[in-house]
């Protein structure tokens, strides 16, 4: 009898070690958009997650608190953010067969210490009304003396288009880089400002007909419950650039995770990760953000498929981080 109480105080002990399990996150995305993730894996396994929420500050915080840091994980967007940690010698390096298995090798580092775990495209957005089908079909058209006064955009230093022009410098040269940027900012309408949303908004409004949009922004309002939001989107269409046969494809950027490296549970921060990459959770990317899937076998949502496969561009995503500091040059010089 004493030898069953015994077992027992140390089977409940034991449970009570297992189910207190906990990770911790530092993440530049917004919590509704993680929450729905967090709840699925805490669901699944009963570890607790503990998050902290920033746009900012989190490689700077990570790095000056060093081994006493409590965080296991980041979870950021955009490959410049995500290559900060790295660049920074934040991040763990780590042996993960179903990471490498389900995420394309130009959309995770070549030493294994980030990893996308979804997708999304700098798409290009053209009003219904005053454009017509294949008047914008790359993103070298942005530039064509056609659209001059017609175009709208985000300012050129937003981490979204620095990404887009480090992939442009790829494609083209610096040089001719350059010459696109000139010849973009010279058919802008007004003064680059505001968000995605809002150049949804402007196209509406009439005050320009083309925009430079993440693909998921058009998503978000075409299914929003605000009227007004619907609106915006249904003036234009979605463009995916540079699809010919021979071209290269839509520029891509990416979410995603890295394993911090004075994580004190590095086993539970790679299980995270490989939940991330499954079935479930691409699924979720979908319908919680229109992202696409980094998971090329996984299912689109119906209202993601809705808005269309496309051909992506295949260039590094470590490479658009290493180009960055030159776009941003460009950005500069052009006036962007």
């Amino acid at each position: 009898m004493k030898i069953s109480i015994l077992s027992a105080i140390i089977l409940i002990l034991f449970s009570n070690t297992v189910f207190a399990k906990s990770l911790n996150i530092y993440s530049h995305r917004q919590p509704y958009l993680l929450k729905p993730f967090l709840d699925a894996y805490t669901k699944k396994t009963g570890v607790k997650l503990n998050v902290v929420y920033s746009s900012k500050g989190l490689a700077q915080r990570l790095a000056a608190e060093g081994e006493n840091s409590p965080a296991d994980l980041i979870l950021t967007v955009d490959i410049a953010r995500l290559y900060r940690y790295e660049d920074l010698g934040l991040l763990a390096q780590i042996d993960s067969e179903t990471l490498k298995k389900n995420i394309p090798p130009y959309l995770r580092s070549n030493n294994n210490t980030w990893f996308g775990l979804s997708k999304r495209t700098r798409a290009i957005a053209v009003s219904k009304e005053r454009m017509k089908v294949g008047d914008v079909l790359r993103y070298e058209d942005l530039a064509d003396k056609k659209l001059k006064g017609k175009l709208c955009s985000r300012p050129g230093s937003h981490v979204y288009n620095r990404a887009l022009m480090a992939s442009m410098i790829s494609a083209l040269g610096e040089s001719e880089a350059e010459k696109w940027a000139r010849g973009l900012v010279s058919n802008l309408a007004k003064r680059p400002q505001g968000n995605d949303r809002s150049q949804l908004k402007s196209i509406y409004a009439g005050e320009c007909d083309v925009a430079v949009i993440n693909h998921y922004y058009y998503g978000k309002l075409t299914y929003s419950k605000n009227p007004d939001h619907r609106k915006w989107a249904k003036a234009s269409i979605i463009v995916f650039p540079n699809q010919g046969p021979d071209d290269r494809g839509a520029h891509i950027n990416i979410s995603g995770g890295g394993v911090v490296k004075f994580s004190k549970n590095k086993e539970l921060a790679i299980n995270f990760l490989e939940f991330l990459v499954t079935e479930e959770a691409q699924t979720l990317y979908g319908d919680v953000n229109f992202e696409y899937p980094i998971n090329n076998s996984s299912k689109l949502p119906p209202r993601l498929k809705a808005l269309g496969k496309f051909k992506e561009d295949s260039l590094l995503i470590e490479d658009i981080a290493k180009i960055a500091p030159k776009a941003q040059e460009i950005i500069d010089k052009v006036y962007w």
